[in-house]
């Protein structure tokens, strides 16, 4: 039976200041575990140590600087040995296709791959100095599903979220001898500041705080792979399992139009 969670913790959460990251961070809070939290904006992040007292260590850092992160590293291990690294810090920007601009590319790019990358420069030795005392140590890495089928206007966005499940599958294999867990969370669509700014409906629609909850069950339970809601998830793998030309149909059909 899976350890984590099950007693108090110490846990780097990236992308705390809003969101899923926000709402995990006070899931976990409640639970009795000890947080560093981590975003871009000092002033969210110290509501959440105000929220979670002494429980709480606010780390300020843009995940996609190595400087940013290397003046963080120490502070990951100050509640003690680290158990599990939440890195959720992410973007979402759609492509325009009449003005296809590649920067869009790039910024899914850096903020989801890079950013999550290089959080990996401080969090792993942190990692590893826990597993050599004895003590499991695990990854999340927050990905989506909505790399799955090919929709329109998602190609900076599908791209950052394949690449980043592939990344972290495969740092599941490197790790596996080392006895570090990688937990990959592929949601659907859940309400938080980025997805409040989609023009175009969004089924199955969860929480960010319904998001938090099943995460945390899901990593209680000891899954490697947290997927929800089921219902939008298994429309989407479906879809992806069809024949290619007709994939290739229907996404054309749901694409947005130009004029």
């Amino acid at each position: 039976m899976s350890q984590r969670l099950q007693s108090t913790s110490n846990i780097w959460v990236t992308g705390a200041s809003s969101g899923i990251g926000e709402a995990l961070t006070k899931a976990l809070i409640e639970q009795g575990h000890h947080l560093v939290v981590t975003g871009r904006r000092q002033e969210a992040l110290d509501e959440l140590q105000q929220f979670g007292g002494e429980s709480v260590t606010t780390a300020r850092a843009d995940t996609t600087s190595r400087e940013d992160l290397a003046a963080i590293a120490d502070t990951l291990e100050s509640n003690g040995d680290l158990n599990m690294a939440v890195l959720n810090a992410g973007t979402c920007e759609y492509l325009d296709i009449s003005e296809y601009d590649s920067e869009v590319i790039e910024k899914n790019l850096t903020t989801n791959v890079v950013g999550t990358a290089r959080s990996l420069d401080i969090a792993l030795p942190a990692l590893r100095r826990t597993i050599n005392k004895g003590k499991q140590a695990t990854v999340v890495i927050v990905s989506s599903s909505a790399w799955w089928f090919p929709f329109g206007r998602a190609e900076g966005y599908g791209a950052s979220k394949a690449a980043l499940t592939y990344f972290a599958q495969a740092l599941r294999a490197d790790l596996a001898a080392e006895g570090i867990d990688v937990v990959v969370v592929s949601p659907g669509f859940v309400k938080t500041p980025l997805t409040d700014k989609n023009d175009f409906p969004m089924p199955f629609l969860v929480t960010a705080e319904d998001a938090a909850d099943r995460i945390v069950r899901g990593l209680q339970k000891g899954k490697r792979e947290i997927v929800f809601p089921k219902r939008f998830t298994w429309s989407l793998k479906l879809l992806g399992a069809l024949p290619q030309t007709l994939i290739d149909r229907m996404s054309a059909s749901m694409s947005r139009k130009n004029g």
